[in-house]
């Protein structure tokens, strides 16, 4: 919908070039759309933020004609390379500016008008692809990755293509999914989208599809031929060119693109003639443009010092690009002029003293009032416009927020009408409801007309929505077992050994694959044993994670099995007193909750994000155990800022509905009143009261709270330790939140049980404690795992290196110059006003402030909440705001002395940062004249390679093996886990408690209830090579068949594998039915089906007479041998007169089945 038509009698007189208009910041989207009736509009921003927010803005008063221009988010000569997603949106909107019928209006930041773009970019032929075009799958796959396009075996990230067979999987960035494509020959036969979390299509692609290139230096022959002078001509790029010179695409390779490419554009030159430059804030910009270029120098200077202490030397091109990559504001200027652009700008206030006496045609137009959710007076100015005629449209973001507002609308008697459609001019008798992105609204008091946001009442800061797309990432749990050479592994029944490889054996015209597994040698001196794993026994075998490293077992010795027998003995005891726990919690009475209610789905309707596909399956979770009758218990663990507050928003509401009250109970103080301001900003318009408590109420604030607590006037409390005192009573409390659990001890929890026998628990953790995942893991408390990350996200650069004044200076400049934030640690508060003296020389420029735990309450929470309000550039503190603290624009952190920290609390430190769009940068200082300590290497180490996105759990685990087990369950435990390995420890404990839950009883110390089945048929039943390459794969494939609990399981892993790879050769069919047959036997009890010569073994088996008979009747010359409760079945050599034909390799699977069906299936039933 567009609101323009709306305002269709405004007229607006666009200055001269070179003139300039003044006028409101709400305002400059109305007036930029109003413009560009008359001409196309190049509008150049201060900051991405703003430029987004006017594309945002625009779109809603113009609909779809705008083009956003997006500029890199790395300096030109950084040894990084901008994301595809950016170069994909650049190059698309190249397009669009050069086609026959431009966008009226296209937005860029000043970083991108002053960036030079590479001459030739526009002459590549983009790739099309229509369903029956005609492409051979070589040249399109030459063509992705001259593009950019990374080769993969599995699509996983936007960039990525992987092809198996006639099967080639792409995912540009600029689709929201990727995309299958099916080749016949080389025509194309099918196109379809496919879900990255389980690689399986789900909607045919109809139309036709352009892929843009990822990289706007593109490895031609001209380039290859550039990169080889460049590798003798500067020795510190030889590794760069001759990579590139071989066609490789490099991380960083854009910082040389000067020396690999003769011209360079700017914006400009690509717009048509008759487009006019808009300005936006001009003294703003050309500061901007003059620090953009200051920061790439100072950054050179920091680059070069590092290169003296054995970093990569940087790459100075300044001579040879102007300004190190940018060009100045003046020579764009100047380019304009030479051109033939008009240029004007859009100011807030005059930029020439001597016209400030000059009336501007737009002063007219005032902000709308600040309300500051204030709905009475907002209420009041409504009626009073309407009253005297004015014209008024009142936008919200969401629908779910108009319908809140249009029902206090109605509640105050103001007449309404949401409107879909704006042809013209509206009536002035209602206020005319709608949704748009406009942030704030304007009022013309002479025009009468006026225009009214959602966020002008509320005064709530709204986060954008960044994150309006799919998650692009699919859950870690898919590929649990990625081995390489030497990684250690635990099997079940040998201990301990090496991953050698995977490889296909033929034995008697029979071929598999087997995992090789290295164990300690039988004998001393001799050679190391191999031992070969067939993978459809795959489920036996965990990766090691636990000590340094374990000592490798012998095959067939006894130690292994002491040490087992150990282990389980201690695990029973753990069982259980864990299964006491359990009946404790299922037999207590809890409290059902009732099914969402239309306002739930209105809160959900609101949230600014789209969810994951983690958090919507959590969220589920989460609402059917309060529906429950028995208390849930549920543990939540998602990496920082992955979104488990909303999950608690949304949980809390539920509660609320039914009348309860939702206790919330944080670590610290700052993490209360943050809470606190979410949780009123996402239930703002509902009749929900939030409170928080915590040392930053005043005596008399903390007597009230408590007081409305109990009696019931306060429906959600937030809050410290300060809740689990013993004055705090509630009239009828129903679910209980802990948030970052892993910061409360045991104490903490004890005295949570007390008050919450029969309530509602949900815990969230980001890097879970142990003994939270051991809880989880053996099913007393339900877990959630949210392990996909928000669309947009980034990896944060980790920079793990000396302190360097040089360093930390431009670090803070590149940040300062996106309107951002830095966090700077030091964790010593005696040293602490030095370092700010320090960063005052260093940086005079920014506004610094002090946040410790020694301040005063006040002092330090008004240090917070204005780092959050953006009232000054740097925080330096201590590791006070490690937990939970969520400042979205904070996104560079320096880490001083870094050698000096524990592994999870870096990691909690670096998720500080990166949580909006914006890349960034986390810098791990330690002192350069110092040595490190060998635990200091290894912890700066792990937090350097584990940069990924979701990596909490992979720093847990790391963390667990640096630290050793400890102290995981109590005492005894730690040297079990470190003997067995964490995951089969885990399956031991799980497995106990299963024993108990049913009522198991063992014979012996080595019975156990789970029996392995080992099934041996001559027939070749393997994954082949041709079909499924990637080793990686092929694992998993093979270790969820061998996880497969049913018939149904084995359905799905089948349908998966034809939609992703297609159609099953004829071993990977036999493969499905020997993975069929083996779930069949494990349901029937067997452990041993085994084809030996002429018959068949099936133990352990018990036959009753009456089948014995019937045995000897179907299969003459079978043998019952009572004592070793086996079966051995005859297999009859000539052809039986009912089936005929050969006996002969495809009959053995079918005959298999057919004896377990029609001898094992009526007694097993019986039973």
């Amino acid at each position: 919908m567009t609101l323009l038509p709306a305002f269709s009698g405004s007229e607006i007189q666009t200055p001269s070039n070179g003139g300039e208009l003044v006028c409101i910041n709400s305002l400059r989207s109305f007036v930029i759309s109003i413009a560009s009736q008359n001409a196309p509009i190049l509008v150049i921003a201060p900051s991405t933020r703003i430029a987004d927010e006017i594309s945002d803005e625009i779109r809603s008063y113009l609909g779809n004609f705008v083009s956003n221009f997006p500029a890199w988010e790395t300096l030109p000569h950084e040894r990084l390379s901008p994301k595809s997603d950016t170069v994909t949106s650049r190059i698309k909107a190249l397009h669009q500016i050069t086609a026959a019928k431009p966008p009226k209006v296209i937005v860029t930041s000043i970083r991108g008008a002053l960036q030079p773009i590479v001459g030739d970019l526009m002459s590549e032929e983009l790739i099309t692809l229509a369903l029956g075009q005609k492409i051979t799958m070589l040249n399109l796959t030459t063509r992705l990755s001259y593009f950019g396009f990374t080769r993969t075996d599995l699509v996983e990230k936007r960039g990525d293509f992987a092809i198996r067979g006639g099967i080639l999987d792409v995912f540009p960035a600029d689709q929201e999914h990727p995309i299958r494509i099916d080749f016949f020959g080389d025509e194309i036969e099918d196109l379809q989208y496919f879900r990255v979390a389980d690689q399986r299509t789900y909607e045919p692609l109809l139309h036709k599809v352009t892929i843009y290139p990822g990289r706007e230096l593109l490895i031609s022959n001209e380039v290859k031929e550039k990169a080889k002078y460049l590798v003798a001509e500067f020795p510190q790029l030889a590794e760069m060119a001759s990579k590139i010179s071989e066609g490789i695409s490099v991380e960083g390779m854009e910082s040389i693109a000067a020396l690999l490419k003769p011209e360079f554009k700017s914006l400009l030159d690509f717009l048509p003639k008759e487009f006019q430059v808009v300005i936006i804030d001009q003294p703003r910009i050309k500061s901007r443009a003059g620090d953009l270029v200051r920061t790439n120098y100072e950054f050179l200077d920091a680059s070069w010092s590092n290169a003296a202490l054995g970093s990569q030397a940087p790459i100075d091109l300044t001579g040879l690009i102007s300004s190190g990559g940018y060009s100045t504001f003046e020579e764009l200027h100047e380019l304009a002029e030479k051109l033939g652009l008009s240029w004007w700008a859009l100011n807030p206030y005059r930029e020439n003293p001597d016209e400030l006496a000059e009336k501007s045609e737009l002063s007219d137009f005032a902000a709308v009032p600040v309300y500051s959710g204030n709905i009475e007076s907002a209420i009041a100015d409504i009626s009073n416009w309407l009253a005297k005629g004015y014209q008024l449209i009142f936008s919200a973001s969401g629908p779910g927020i108009l319908e809140r507002y249009q029902v206090l609308f109605r509640e105050a008697q103001i007449p309404e009408r949401k409107i879909a459609d704006i042809a013209g001019s509206l009536t002035r008798e209602v206020v005319h409801l709608t949704t748009s992105a406009i942030e704030h609204g304007f009022v013309n008091h002479s025009a009468k007309i006026a225009l009214i946001t959602e966020k002008d009442i509320s005064g709530q800061r709204t986060s954008s929505k960044d994150q309006a797309r799919m998650p692009s990432r699919r859950k870690k749990a898919i590929d649990p077992l990625e081995l390489k050479l030497g990684d250690y592994i635990v099997h079940e029944q040998h201990g301990v050994g090496k991953y050698i490889e995977l490889v296909n054996r033929t034995v008697a015209d029979v071929s598999r694959e087997y995992l090789v597994i290295e164990y300690a040698a039988s004998k001393r001196g001799q050679p190391a044993d191999r031992l070969f794993v067939p993978t459809d026994t795959l489920e036996q075998i965990t990766r090691y994670v636990g000590g340094e490293a374990p000592a490798v077992n012998r095959i067939g010795g006894s130690d292994w099995q002491n040490t087992k027998r150990r282990a389980r003995k201690a695990v029973k005891q753990i069982a259980a007193e864990l299964i006491q726990l359990y009946a404790a919690r299922m037999s207590a009475p809890g409290y059902a909750f009732s099914q969402d209610t239309p306002w739930q789905r209105e809160l959900e309707e609101a949230f600014a994000y789209v969810e994951t596909t983690d958090q919507l399956a959590t969220i589920e979770e989460v609402k059917a155990d309060m529906e429950k009758s028995h208390p849930m218990d549920r543990v939540v663990c998602g990496d920082v800022g992955y979104g488990k507050t909303e999950i608690a928003i949304r949980a809390a509401f539920k509660a609320v509905q039914d009348g309860k009250q939702v206790a919330i109970l944080v670590p610290t103080t700052l993490l209360v009143q943050q809470h606190l301001s979410t949780f009123i900003n996402r239930y703002a318009g509902f009749p929900v009261k939030v409170a928080g408590l915590s040392r930053f109420n005043s005596p008399k604030e903390g007597r009230e709270i408590l007081k409305a607590m109990k009696s019931g006037a306060v429906d959600v409390v937030i809050g410290t330790h300060r809740l689990l005192s013993k004055d705090v009573e509630f009239r009828d409390l129903g679910l209980v939140i802990v948030d970052e659990e892993q910061r409360f001890g045991v104490e903490h929890k004890e005295e949570l049980k007390k008050t919450r026998t029969n309530v509602d628990v949900l815990s969230m953790s980001a890097t879970p404690i142990p003994r939270t995942l051991e809880m989880a893991i053996t099913g007393i408390r339900e877990m959630s795992n949210i392990t996909t990350p928000p669309e947009e996200r980034h990896p944060i650069l980790t920079y793990v290196g000396p302190y360097d004044d040089k360093q930390v200076t431009a670090a803070i400049h590149r940040e300062l110059l996106r309107d951002g934030q830095i966090f700077f640690i030091h964790n010593r508060v005696e040293s602490i006003d030095g370092i700010v003296e320090r960063l005052r020389k260093l940086v005079p420029e920014a506004k610094i402030r002090v946040a410790h735990g020694q301040m005063g309450e006040r002092e330090l929470e008004s240090a917070i909440l204005a780092f959050w309000e953006r009232e000054f550039d740097i925080l330096v503190c201590t590791t006070i705001i490690e937990s939970g603290i969520d400042i979205p624009n904070a996104n560079t952190l320096i880490v001083d002395r870094a050698d000096t920290f524990g592994l999870s609390q870096l990691h909690q430190l670096r998720g500080r940062v990166g949580r909006s769009r914006e890349r960034a940068y986390a810098y791990f200082l330690y002192s350069a004249d110092k040595p490190l300590t060998e635990v200091a290497h290894d912890r700066l180490t792990t937090i350097a390679t584990n940069t990924d996105l979701g990596s909490g759990m992979q720093v847990a685990l790391k963390d667990l093996e640096i630290r050793g087990a400890g102290n995981l369950l109590g005492g005894e435990q730690s040297g079990h886990i470190a003997e067995v390995g964490f995951d089969l420890y885990m399956r031991m404990v799980a497995e106990a408690v299963e024993e108990f839950k049913t009522g198991f009883v063992p014979k012996n110390e080595d019975d156990e209830k789970f029996k392995e089945c080992k099934v041996e048929i001559p027939i070749t039943a393997h994954i082949p090579v041709e079909y499924l390459t990637s080793e990686r794969l092929r694992l998993d494939i093979y270790r969820r068949m061998a996880d497969a609990q049913n018939i149904g399981d084995l359905t799905a892993i089948r349908e998966e594998l034809v939609d992703r790879f297609g159609p099953l050769p004829d071993e990977a069919e036999n493969l499905m039915a020997v993975a069929h047959l083996r779930t069949m036997a494990k349901g029937f009890g067997l452990t041993e089906v085994v084809l030996q010569g002429k018959f068949l073994r099936l133990a352990p088996l018990n036959l009753p007479d009456s089948a014995q008979m019937r045995l000897n009747r179907i299969y003459p010359g079978s043998i019952v041998k009572v004592a070793t409760s086996t079966v051995l079945v005859a297999r009859s050599t000539s052809p039986n007169w009912i089936a005929g034909g050969d006996i002969g390799d495809t009959s053995t699977l079918p005959w298999t089945i057919e004896v377990l069906t029609s001898i094992v299936a009526p007694v097993k039933n019986q039973i």
